[in-house]
């Protein structure tokens, strides 16, 4: 909020101020979407983010969708599993950016010494979150884009239209779903710290043998698909191959994915605040906001 032409020498001129030149006071709602704008703001268009970052994040990933292609090419699979492999690499992009965007990050925040900072200030922790999650979908759907683009280009992959916007709600409602679970994840980082990061890499390989990123899950026995039915990502991934890919056979009827998907997003959002809020109490009474011998 700006009311004046910025001033080098009196950069706290350029604030909108109350009409008694006082402090301007925004309101529990205009507090949150400030400060969600703010963190969002940094990941998107702060200017932190090296420019080969994003040839790496963006094309170093087609290797791995590509490897795929040509071992169901070898094997002569139909060419709808191109369609299959496609969704299934771009949805990487959005499950590595939840452990490393949203639950690690918590613990990178402690790092430098930013976490105690968030704790303190009237800001709250999920106004935060959302922020990070913003920038991190963004970023996360430029990688997401590419590898749906040089699938089709490249690829020929082929995704019935009819489905698309079915499939683009089921997309939202999953990544919905899907960062909420992060935030969970944040609140455990943020009172184990390094632990944590060594969770999130026990959790990157075995999420992506679950979740059936690049076969069906169907193929997998019965007890790991009981499992992997608990992840956002395995049934969101399942629901929007049923819209896209005529004819394919998913995990369950698409209407239960649909149905479990609300449950999971109601779900993770009570526990995401709660887990946030007990993990807050127990970091401050435990002294765990900033690191030994900083």
């Amino acid at each position: 909020m700006t009311g004046r032409p910025y001033d080098a020498a009196r950069p706290f001129e350029a604030f909108a101020r109350a009409p008694g030149g006082g402090r301007l006071e925004r309101g529990r709602v205009g507090m949150f979407l400030g400060a969600w704008k703010a963190r969002a703001y940094i990941r998107i268009l702060g200017g932190n983010r090296e420019p080969s970052w994003v040839f790496f994040d963006t094309v170093l990933p087609l290797l791995a969708i590509m490897a795929y292609l040509y071992v169901y090419r070898y094997f002569g699979a139909p060419d709808e599993f191109v369609a299959f492999v496609v969704l299934g690499g771009a949805m990487v992009a959005f499950w590595l950016s939840v452990l490393w965007g949203i639950a690690n990050h918590m613990y990178w925040e402690k790092q430098t010494g930013n976490l105690e900072l968030y704790f303190i200030s009237p800001v709250p922790p999920e106004a935060l979150m959302f922020g990070m999650a913003t920038g991190s979908l963004v970023n996360s759907g430029t990688r997401a884009a590419a590898a749906v683009a040089a699938g089709v280009l490249v690829f020929g992959a082929a995704f019935d239209p009819r489905g698309v916007p079915a499939a683009a709600g089921v997309l939202l409602l999953t990544l919905a779903s899907l960062y909420l679970l992060g935030m969970m994840f944040a609140s455990i980082f943020l009172v184990y710290g390094r632990e944590g990061e060594h969770l999130a890499q026990s959790l990157q390989e075995p999420v992506f043998f679950a979740a059936g990123f690049y076969y069906p899950v169907r193929t997998l026995p019965t007890g790991v698909q009981v499992v992997a039915s608990v992840l956002p990502l395995t049934v969101g991934l399942d629901a929007m191959r049923q819209l896209l890919i005529e004819g394919l056979e998913g995990l369950m009827p698409l209407e239960w994915e649909v149905a479990l998907l609300f449950g999971m997003l109601a779900f993770f959002a009570v526990g995401a605040r709660g887990s946030m809020r007990f993990m807050e109490r127990l970091a401050k009474r435990e002294g765990r906001l900033t690191l030994r011998w900083q």
